[in-house]
């Protein structure tokens, strides 16, 4: 077999992509496309583990399987431009390649501040490059630092600088509680509390104006007049997504890239799109499209995915149910875990404690039309084995209707 299919993105979906092509019976070339210098890896140890020095950049590599050993990787290299109609992809080297199914995996990139100040001293994390250039910030002597953005990464960054001997750590959040989004109200006051509790002090309620400083950053300035002290500012305000180059194709990029229940794109039987850049509707909930930055997501795309591209370019049909994942997803935070089934952010108006207690380990449940929508344990691994005992009853559950 002659045909090609390209995955544009080569990190971790785009390799479980290549990988479950195979699995799904694709017996013609794969070409990956990425532009970081680096083969694929696990990027959520980058703000826990590895910032914080008890695991090597080395041990993020993720090992390919055999069977895509035959795939040609072109690393330092951007997909710049698709025509779809045409079955062609553009490269910012001035190449383009032709192929016969496309898997969009191009991911996401961190959102930046847009406000006055310098860039020195201003982080990002999202690659291994940003968290080696981190961690050297953060290990230096006496270190004043200012985390923007209170969620998943927001947490687990200032949970490391603490732990790093940081002189100062500060989470500036516009909203009321760090990860109240995700977490609803009850759980959010408790996070906040322990890490109050393990030194990291919190401005919550206002947003972040400006940077101070010359040539480096020296403070952050505040809505509410407040200047902070700041050597190491994080800035952890959400992710772009990378559809810049799927432009002049039709297709909805409000939010990633629209999909439909089988994963494919524009109504496209040659297109599909994994990872987090995939905005889906899951058949085990409500229908409604979303886009989901969970550890699982990448493989569980993959999966579904590739069994759709290779139906459609090899003719033998497609008898697939709705793609309906099991969202999960967990967050190293201090001495604690935060572990999390289902979809809790349907079930926020209606949380109760199901175990435990909010000052030990505890495990809440997220309900939605009467029923349990999603779980979330916090605290150790009692907690977090709790948490996983709810799972069979979230699989067990018929959809939820919008």
């Amino acid at each position: 077999m002659n045909a090609r299919i390209v995955v544009a993105g080569a990190s971790m979906a785009g390799l479980r992509a290549a990988e479950q092509l195979r699995a799904a019976g694709w017996s013609g070339a794969i070409t990956l496309v990425g532009d970081e210098p680096h083969m694929p890896y696990n990027r959520p140890p980058l703000s826990k583990e590895v910032l914080a020095g008890k695991a090597p950049f080395e041990s993020l590599a993720f090992r390919p399987r055999a069977s895509v050993a035959d795939a040609q990787w072109r690393l330092r290299t951007k997909v710049v431009a698709a025509r779809l109609a045409e079955n062609i992809v553009e490269f910012d080297d001035g190449e383009a390649l032709s192929y016969d199914g496309l898997v969009v995996a191009t991911g996401m990139r961190p959102r930046r501040l847009r406000c006055p100040g310098p860039l020195a001293g201003r982080h990002t994390v999202r690659t291994i490059d940003d968290a080696q250039g981190l961690r050297q910030a953060l290990t230096r002597p006496g270190a004043r630092v200012v985390v923007v953005g209170g969620g998943f990464i927001g947490c687990e960054v200032a949970a490391t600088a603490v732990a790093l001997g940081a002189r100062e750590v500060t989470v500036v959040d516009p909203l009321p509680l760090p990860m109240v989004g995700p977490l609803g109200e009850l759980l959010a006051r408790a996070l906040l509390k322990r890490h109050e509790e393990r030194g990291v002090r919190f401005a919550l309620g206002t947003g972040v104006t400006g940077f101070t400083g010359d040539d480096h950053v020296t403070g952050v300035a505040l809505g509410d007049g407040t200047v902070l002290p700041a050597d190491v500012v994080v800035e952890s305000v959400g992710s772009v997504a990378n559809t810049e180059w799927l432009d002049g194709n039709g297709l909805d990029l409000s939010d990633g890239v629209l999909a439909d229940e089988h994963l494919r794109v524009g109504g496209r039987p040659d297109v599909v799109a994994v990872g987090d850049v995939a905005r889906f509707p899951n058949a085990r909930y409500d229908g409604v499209p979303r886009r989901v930055e969970h550890w699982c997501i990448p493989t569980d795309t993959a999966k579904h995915a590739a069994k759709t591209l290779v139906a459609a370019l090899t003719g033998t049909g497609h008898d697939l149910s709705p793609f309906a994942p099991m969202p999960t997803f967990w967050s190293d935070q201090h001495d604690f875990r935060l572990q999390s089934f289902g979809a809790p952010v349907l079930g926020k108006e209606d949380v109760r404690v199901l175990e435990g207690d909010l000052d030990g380990d505890v495990v809440v449940g997220y309900h939605a039309g009467g029923r349990l929508a999603g779980v979330v344990a916090l605290g150790g691994q009692a907690a977090a084995a709790a948490a996983s005992r709810y799972r069979a009853e979230l699989l067990k559950q018929p959809a939820l209707t919008a």
